[in-house]
């Protein structure tokens, strides 16, 4: 079949080239639904450049796929990559985002656990649900919907009753949704020739498990995924960055260790891998973690958790489904979006009031105020959260109609939040194999005395910050003052201030 690649322009990588078959996905209404699904969910609220959406983001991934898998198959013959592994990693960072919810992050890691679930049992049945399984359904259903078999097998892909008995490569509906879902173990880190456990995958042999780390690579943390929206999220933002992720591609070799191929990079890019991760700290401290877009975030899911049996989603059969159990069903899921925000601001409906007035505060830039933060040296359980929460609230009296204008029970929130190098208290460097300019072949990893003095050696944070849902200066005040008590009852450093704009009243 003739291929007529489609060119897109796109602000990060320029003039992108796409596969007719791209084409064709992007073309569906699964697709489509992520230009209305913002790529930061709430970041928009403070920045407002963060317009950008997962959409755009999800062919950039697709793009940068196809360019590392192409670079290696140019650098290394030897590896057989094929025009259908190609094909199928570009498919694989393309739908990879289908199953976000509205606002991205906001509907699987805050929304999800808390709806329609009595206290004690948040997130009961929902609480390990993640995006990615949706992207699988998603992708599936939109397979399906789209009648796109057909035309996947005239592109030269194989699947089902299609994959020879003796053809090294497996199903390739199985392996992009593997890819999808990313690298279920760990190789272990200890030797460069360790025990490997079972291969655990049907799309492809042990041979090309290097093809596994392209999309969502779970052993480094360092994939296309990261490559997109480190330079995205940046421009968007007005955040400099000095990770050059088209460095990387051209460095990339693929190096045997083991029963398994991975990934590697030259010795000398150490400095570049420690700026990518650091990228990737400075992103979640100045916007994806930062007080403000937190807070919005959280009042965001308060709302959808009360207009979430009052939200209804026609579905497959004209079933209907809430806000949380449209997960459950892709024709329902396909049709929420960012939108349902404004289809609660703008409800006249006496359910969706209590709903309403959350998401008007949020427009009127009347949000909950960030009391401060506090830097305790301990590691944290979410059993730990919720009991501080309560210790925080405890003396408080419960709301009434007489002392409204006073702090009462549930005023205070406490959030826990962790920023790190994407491997938690560890250095992610110590997962990464090298290789040397004298030997291309041979894989090893860098020991701490290789490397600079210079560079890290703390590689995680983690910050406790107390909001206040009252936002008058007398109870702002009180709650602060009740903060800072509760941090010396703890040990821990006095707060700093979350909101300089609070007038003291003392």
């Amino acid at each position: 079949m003739s291929k007529q690649n489609k060119v897109i322009n796109d602000p990060i990588h320029g003039h992108v080239e796409l596969h007719p078959l791209l084409i064709k996905i992007i073309d569906t209404p699964q697709f489509q639904r992520l230009r209305h699904i913002k790529q930061l969910g709430g970041a928009y609220h403070v920045y407002p450049g963060a317009s950008h959406n997962r959409f755009e983001h999800s062919i950039g991934v697709a793009h940068l796929a196809g360019e590392l898998a192409k670079a290696l198959e140019e650098k290394q013959e030897e590896l057989k990559i094929t025009d259908r592994d190609v094909l199928c990693v570009q498919i694989a960072g393309l739908c990879h985002d289908l199953g976000h919810g509205p606002f991205s992050h906001l509907y699987d890691a805050i929304f999800i656990p808390r709806a329609n679930h009595p206290p004690g049992e948040e997130g009961k049945g929902m609480k390990d649900w993640k995006h990615e399984e949706a992207s699988v359904k998603m992708f599936d259903h939109m397979v399906k919907k789209n009648e796109l078999e057909e035309m996947m097998i005239k592109y030269g892909l194989k699947f089902g009753k299609l994959v020879v008995e003796n053809d090294p490569d497996g199903d390739d509906m199985t392996f992009i949704k593997e890819m999808i879902k990313g690298k279920k173990t760990k190789t272990p880190v200890s030797c460069v020739t360790p025990s490997f456990p079972q291969w655990p995958y049907k799309g492809r042999g042990e041979e090309k498990s290097f093809l596994y780390e392209i999309v969502a690579n779970k052993e480094t943390g360092i994939d296309v995924d990261k490559f997109d929206y480190f330079a995205r999220d940046s421009y968007h933002l007005g955040i400099q960055t000095n990770f050059d992720h088209r460095r990387f591609i051209q460095f990339a070799r693929v190096c045997q260790v083991g029963k398994k191929t991975h990934i590697c990079t030259r010795d000398k890019e150490v400095d570049n891998l420690y700026e990518m991760f650091h990228t990737r700290y400075c992103l979640h401290r100045r916007a994806y973690q930062h007080k403000v877009t937190k807070i919005i975030e959280t009042m965001i899911a308060e709302a959808f958790v009360k207009a979430d049996e009052h939200i209804q989603i026609k579905g497959s059969g004209g079933k209907m489904f809430s806000l949380s159990t449209a997960i459950g069903d892709m024709e329902a899921y396909t049709k929420l979006t960012d939108h349902v925000f404004q289809r609660i601001l703008n409800s006249t409906r006496v359910e969706l009031r209590d709903a309403k007035k959350i998401l008007e505060r949020i427009i009127d830039r009347k949000h909950y105020r960030c009391l401060g933060e506090t830097t305790p040296n301990l590691s944290l359980t979410k059993e730990m959260k919720d009991r501080w929460q309560e210790e925080l609230n405890k003396d408080l009296p419960e709301p009434e109609e007489s002392n409204k204008d006073k702090l009462t029970k549930g005023d205070l929130i406490v959030e826990v939040v962790t920023m790190d190098y994407g491997m938690k208290e560890k250095d992610p460097i110590e997962n990464m194999y090298f290789y040397s300019k004298g030997n291309l072949e041979e894989a090893f990893m860098v020991s701490k005395d290789q490397l600079s003095k210079l560079l890290p050696t703390c590689f995680s944070e983690t910050l406790i910050r107390v909001y206040c849902k009252k936002i008058d200066a007398t109870s702002l005040n009180s709650a602060k003052e009740k903060f800072k008590q509760w941090c010396a009852s703890e040990g821990w450093p006095k707060p700093q201030d979350g909101d300089r704009a609070i007038p003291d009243l003392k």
